[in-house]
């Protein structure tokens, strides 16, 4: 017998200008998965300009210096959902939140870094990318799940958190404007008492001319199209109001806001 797909639910919805709000409505997606009847879903989206920071830089000496260097291009500010160091989003990137329900989240950590870097590196080298996975020398939130191009630039980060019954695994591809990228990251990180080798990171548009956020998506929903049934769906009315009771949590003031959950973090890459 043929094998059965298990199920994937995508949505592409984002909120422009309210940036605390869409880090929670992923958290709000990842809080549904963890239930009893909970199911798999994808968030693939356009961000809007953003720098999120994670509890390890809110305990920075140079945090308050890092939130004004982000504002003052332009960028708003939030606690991120998971990943160890800041990370950008703007634009010309593609944000992903895929959450995984789990009676064991922890246990499958490895598989799931597995599986979601083996998912960009094809999608991008369908494209004509030459993707590989691991970390670049002086990249921003280094990991070894990072994705580059020819071993020299890093494209997209990844990070997990798990929680009681699910576990989300989220990132961010670079399309295209890496010079925006490396004027925001470059301040942010000398605040932050960080290493960042500014020339470390580019975009996927830079590796093969005129490649667009639409011709990168296209190519993520086929590659997750290989692996799973892939239904698209709108937010429900009650996930849409779990995040705006979540987002204050994300919100990140002149000396921060902790998202304090007893959920528990983890993964370590960005």
């Amino acid at each position: 017998m043929p094998q059965v797909q298990a199920q994937l639910r995508v949505t592409h919805a984002a909120f422009p200008g309210q940036a605390p709000l869409d880090t929670a409505f992923s958290r709000a997606l990842l809080r549904e998965a963890a239930q009893v009847d909970g199911v798999q879903c994808l968030r693939v989206y356009r961000p809007d300009e953003v720098l999120a920071f994670s509890i390890l830089d809110r305990g920075a000496a140079g945090f308050a210096e890092a939130l004004r260097a982000a504002r003052a291009l332009g960028f708003a500010a939030v606690l991120r959902l998971a990943g160890g160091r800041a990370a950008l989003f703007h634009r010309d990137s593609l944000a992903f939140a895929w959450c995984l329900p789990s009676v064991d989240p922890r246990r499958g950590i490895e598989a799931r870094y597995l599986e979601i870097s083996d998912i960009l590196v094809r999608a991008l080298r369908a494209l004509g990318v030459d993707a590989r996975v691991g970390e670049v020398a002086g990249e921003y939130c280094p990991g070894r799940y990072s994705i580059n191009a020819r071993g020299r630039v890093k494209l997209a980060g990844v990070g997990q958190r798990v929680v009681r019954g699910a576990a989300y695994v989220g990132g961010v591809v670079l399309v295209d404007d890496a010079a925006r990228a490396r004027e925001a990251l470059t301040p942010v990180y000398r605040a932050l008492g960080l290493p960042l080798d500014p020339e470390s990171f580019g975009s996927v548009s830079e590796e093969v001319g005129g490649l667009s956020l639409q011709s990168v998506l296209g190519a993520l929903r086929e590659e997750f199209a290989r692996r799973y049934e892939v239904l698209d769906f709108e937010p429900s009315p009650r996930t849409l109001a779990a995040a705006r009771e979540l987002a204050p949590a994300h919100e990140l003031g002149s000396g921060g806001t902790d998202a304090g959950s007893r959920e528990a973090a983890s993964g370590l890459s960005a």
